[in-house]
This record gives structure tokens, sequence and C-alpha cells, in this order.
């Protein structure tokens, strides 16, 4: 695959992507207000406790993705239809596997859940039931969508399943909002919505028997191929323990009332992540299909170019959510009455982590691209441990922002571990590149975030948020570029080459 042929994929997938996670942000702000007004702080609260637990059933999924991926990057550039039928017929074979393990753990969350968290506004029963209902997605996800997925993901076509996905999204928030103000029981609600998910599977079935008329998945699984399966689980476990042990621990440590507060600034974080998701989609595949081709020093130039330009990214996207987090939380909330949602330092905290959190992502990236699932095995478990561990430490004294400051502390740790790791193990580039721009990157947020702690500042519509956050941002993106100019311009001239050959063919 020539660059062109990459490049071409990677505008498809980002603009896809982008379009996708549009639509992500703009409901995930839609719905929980909905909720929060509807039906208040206690269910909104209720609803993302039970979304987390049923996050972390999908842990049975065991790495099959990631496995499955990386096995399909080889063959796929050799067009070698014996082995990628293999490799997807295990994959069929072990997220089927997965899909009755998963079945049985959400029985049984629906059983015991109700036991140990109380709500005056669902009975016991209703709140099994409920479960039961938010858990059919994973159902269809193992059973009819993931073995699509990883396909196309391994063949760079990520922009398939944002399409699908986007029509899924627009068809489920409308059926939410709907019911939602027709006053229908949060379970029914949730229960018709539910039918949404089928659109998305008939997208991808039907697009993979019309583009891939040689893939098969009934042949005699490769099962050998997906041998990475269990050391990636412990990469999984990583990124579903960082977003979700904090709303575990907060449903163990504080109230409902308290996982309303988290799930509204996370809401914020979230729609963030997936902006800056559009910019790293199909990547991975992409620096895979380099390594596997062996071409080190385009994987060198092309690597460098990222990590500078998602770093810059993310100084501008974090300092200006520092300012900014507070005034739209309050905003949001205005009329939420049952418990305060304006809180500087949790804000701060949310903000910090999500930064910490994304400053790793270009060196996470290439462990996916690369396989070294097994070789970060300890790394992703001492990860993971900080999390559990201090989380529950600090949330039973500081509550809600001692579990922040704990997952702050993990992602503060995996950063620096991968600062070392990717140099050494698959880029052989210096060290010291990636640890001055995080030096430069700290500096700059700073630079940025200060100066607005002098200014008092009084936001009371949304018109007056949208100007104060331009003018933040264009302060922003001229304090990064001034630091990109004096610290690293010969990396802002290839970049600009590459932006303007993307439009040019486009």
């Amino acid at each position: 695959m020539n660059n062109s042929s990459r490049t071409k994929k990677f505008f498809y997938n980002s603009v896809s992507t982008g379009i996708y996670q549009v639509i992500v942000m703009t409901v995930g702000f839609i719905t929980p207000r909905v909720m929060l007004k509807g039906y208040g702080s206690e269910i909104n609260g209720l609803v993302t406790s039970i979304t987390q637990f049923i996050t972390y059933f999908n842990l049975v999924e065991a790495g099959i993705a990631g496995a499955g991926v990386f096995a399909l990057y080889q063959p796929l550039a050799e067009n070698d239809y014996s082995r990628i039928n293999g490799i997807l017929s295990a994959v069929k074979k072990f997220y089927y596997q997965a899909g009755y393990i998963f079945t049985g753990l959400i029985i049984e969350l629906a059983i015991l859940y109700p036991l140990f968290v109380k709500t005056d506004q669902l009975s016991p029963a209703l709140v099994g039931l409920l479960i039961v209902i938010l858990g059919a997605k994973g159902f269809l996800e193992f059973f009819t969508l993931a073995k699509y997925r990883v396909l196309l993901t391994a063949d760079q076509k990520t922009y398939v399943i944002s399409i699908a996905s986007s029509i899924y999204t627009i068809l489920n928030t409308i059926l939410i909002v709907v019911f939602v103000h027709l006053h229908m029981p949060i379970v029914a609600v949730y229960a018709i919505a539910m039918l949404s998910l089928l659109s998305r599977s008939a997208i991808l079935f039907i697009y993979v028997k019309r583009k891939y008329k040689s893939v098969r998945y009934e042949e005699k699984p490769a099962t050998e191929a997906l041998d990475k399966r269990w050391p990636a689980l412990f990469l999984q476990i990583l990124g579903i323990t960082q977003t979700g042990a904090p709303v575990v621990i907060a449903t163990i440590f504080t109230t409902l009332q308290q996982v309303s507060i988290y799930a509204i600034y996370n809401m914020i974080l979230t729609g963030i992540n997936g902006i800056l998701s559009i910019f790293v989609s199909g990547l991975s595949a992409s620096f895979g299909d380099l390594i596997a081709r062996k071409e080190m020093k385009t994987l060198q130039k092309a690597y460098n170019e990222f990590e500078f330009s998602y770093h810059s990214l993310i100084t501008i996207v974090y300092s200006v959510s520092f300012v900014l987090i507070l005034p739209f939380v309050q905003l949001y909330t205005a009329g939420v009455s049952d418990i305060n949602y304006s809180l500087p330092l949790t804000g701060f905290l949310f903000v910090l982590n999500g930064l910490l959190y994304n400053m790793k992502t270009p060196q996470g990236m290439m462990v996916i691209s690369a396989g070294l699932y097994k070789e970060t095995m300890l790394q992703s478990t001492i990860q993971g441990a900080i999390i559990i561990l201090f989380g529950c430490l600090f949330g039973s004294f500081w509550g809600l922002n001692g579990i922040l400051l704990a997952s702050c502390l993990s992602n503060l740790y995996r950063t620096i571990d991968l600062m070392f790791f990717i140099p050494i193990n698959v880029t052989k580039l210096p060290v010291k590149t990636t640890l001055h721009r995080y030096i430069r990157q700290l500096v700059a947020v700073a630079l940025i975030y200060l100066p607005f702690q002098t200014i008092q500042i009084h936001i009371t519509s949304y018109h007056e948020w949208i100007v104060f956050a331009l003018v933040v941002t264009l302060y922003a993106i001229t304090v990064v570029l001034s630091v990109g100019l004096i610290f690293e311009r010969n990396q802002i001239k290839p970049i600009l080459t590459r932006v303007k050959g993307i439009i040019r063919r486009s």
C-alpha cells in the first residue's frame, strides 16, 4: 500500500469519524439533560452506574478484537484470503463464546445489583429489568456486529463503522428524547430505544457481504492466529479500568447523586475525547501496516509528525477546557436544584486527568500497532492497580475528588512508562524528543490557563459562552503555534504540506 492510499483512507476515516464524534458529542449533551429534567439526578446516576458495570462485563471479549485486527494486518497486505477467512472464523467463534458468558453476567447483575444499590424511584424488579435492557446492546455487539468491526478496522475502513454508528446514534437519541417527553417510565424508554441497534448491525452485514465477496466466516478457525488474545486482554482491562473504575468506586464510596456529578463532568470529557479520536481514527492500522512491511524510516517520519501534531492539538483543547468547563457545567445544570454541580476542584481534576490520559495516546497507539500486548502486561497491571487501590483509599477520605486524583496518578505513571517503552521497542527514536514535548506542553497549558484565573467570568447564556470560548481558543492557538515555531519549526512544514495534499486530492 503506497502513501497516497494510506493518506486517502486516513482522510475518509477522519472525516467520517469526525462527523460521528460530533453526533455523539451533541447527543451526549442532549440525553443527560433530558434525563436530569425528566427523572432527576438519582436516576441519571443509576443509569450511569449500571452502564459502567456492563462495560466491565465486556472484558469477556478478552482481547479478541485487538488480537484479530493485529493478525489480519499481514494477510490483508498480501491478499491471502485463505488466511483471512481462517482468522475471521476464529474471531467469530471466540465472540460467540464470549457472548454467552456476557449474557450470563448480565443476568447475575440483574439479580444482585438491586440488593446492594437502593433507589426510591424504582423497585428492585424494575432495576433488574433495566439492567437486562441496557445489557442487550452488548449482546447484539457480540453476536452480530463485532466480527465485521474487526475486519473493517484491520482493513482501515473504520469510516463504514462510523457511518453505521452515526445512524444508530441518531435513531437511538430521537427515540429516547421523544419518549421521555411523553413521560414514559425509564425502563420502557430504554426498551424501545434498544431497537435502533438493529440498524447498525444490518448496515455492516450488507456492506461486508457486498464488498468482501471472498470473505467467509465458516472456514476452519485459525485459532493459533489469535495467540495475542489473552495479552491483549490486559490492554483492554487498562482502558476499561481507566474509564470505568471511578464510577464503580464512586458507587461504592459515595451516593448515586455523586455518580450523577461524575457523569455530567465525564460527559464533557468524553465529548472532547471523541473529537480527538477523529485524528487517530484508523492510524493504528496504518502504523501496523508499516510495521508489518518493515518500513522503518517511513514509520519514524510519520510517527514523529503525528506525535508533534497530536500534542499540539491536545495542548489547545485541554488548556481551553481548563478555562471553560465550569462555566459550561453551570449553564448545563441550570434549573437542576437537587444537587450542586458547580465544583471548581472537581472540574480541574477532570480536565487534568483527561490531559494526562491523552498525552500517552501516540505511544499507546503504537502498542496496538505493533501487537505488544504481552510485553506491556506488567505495566498495564500496575496502572490498573493504582486507580483501584488509590481510588478506594482516596475516595473513602475525599470522595469524588480523591477518586479523580487516583486516576490522575494512574495516567501519569503510564505516560512516563510509555515515554521510554515505545522509543526503545518500536520507533527507535530518541526518548528526549517526547520528554521535551511533554515539558513544552505543560508550560504552554500554564501560559494559556493561568491568565484567565485573574479574570472574573460571569457567563449567563450559551451565546456568551461560545463567544468567550472563541476568544480563549484563539489565544491558545497563538501560544501553541508560537511554541511550535520556536522549538520545532522543522515539524510544521511537512505537516502543512501533507494537509495541503489531502485537500488537493479530496
